[in-house]
């Protein structure tokens, strides 16, 4: 029975995540607006939930980091988006 109220509710949460990674996205356009050369970034909203709802959640490529001494510290690396990024034109 959970399964299927999971099932329902996945569409919403998928299209939220979605839209907050989105979000994201254009608040850094915002910020870079006033850059030279900057150009701006978005994704295809329809076509990226389509995928999301055929593949399931992509978490993205982990990125690692470049580790040269033994004494550096180890961190976690978040991954990154493996949205298909369009460049803006505004």
């Amino acid at each position: 029975m959970l399964d299927k109220l999971d099932a329902a509710l996945k569409f919403g949460t998928e299209a939220l995540n979605l839209r907050a990674q989105r979000q994201e996205i254009l608040a850094s356009n915002i910020a870079n607006a006033d850059t030279p050369g900057y150009q701006a970034r978005d994704i295809d909203f329809a076509s990226e939930l389509s995928r999301v709802m055929s593949n399931g959640r992509a978490e993205g490529s982990s990125m690692a980091l470049k580790v040269t001494s033994a004494r550096h510290i180890e961190a976690q690396t978040n991954g990154v988006p493996s949205m298909d990024m369009l460049y803006r034109i505004p």
